[in-house]
């Protein structure tokens, strides 16, 4: 925070993209000596139209619940998974009280819920085709 407030950039390196996402504002990816991409980690998911996906563990009526759920704005996909239903969404962590909302009027109980955010590395797989490797 000091070095923003300050004007100043610190260049660090890893391949380590969980680091990169805890550590840094904006990120580059380079593959091969190449900068092929670089913005803020929300950016660069958009970019490559990576998802985040919200789990919803419940009980009852999921193919109602899972109904009202592709109702709600900003949810591109949802599925019936085994003991709940899946969204997925461009962000679902501003989604999660909609979508917690819905349930109990569509006969569903809420017994936990997870959101799985897309990371940097699905972005670096999808831009370059290649896993990360240590």
């Amino acid at each position: 925070d000091r070095f923003g407030r300050e004007g100043l950039s610190v260049l660090y390196t890893t391949h380590y993209m969980e680091e990169a996402e805890r550590l840094s504002d904006r990120v580059g990816i380079i593959d091969e000596g190449r900068l092929v991409v670089e913005g803020t980690r929300r950016e660069l998911v958009a970019r490559v139209g990576e998802r985040d996906r919200v789990v919803v563990e419940a009980e009852g009526d999921l193919a109602t619940f899972a109904a009202r759920c592709r109702e709600v704005p900003g949810v591109e996909e949802v599925s019936v998974v085994e003991g709940g239903v899946e969204a997925m969404a461009e962000d679902g962590r501003h989604l999660l009280a909609t979508l917690l909302a819905t349930a109990a009027p569509a006969g569903a109980e809420v017994t936990g819920v997870r959101v799985v955010e897309a990371d940097l590395e699905s972005v670096f797989l999808h831009l370059t085709g290649k896993a990360l490797r240590d």
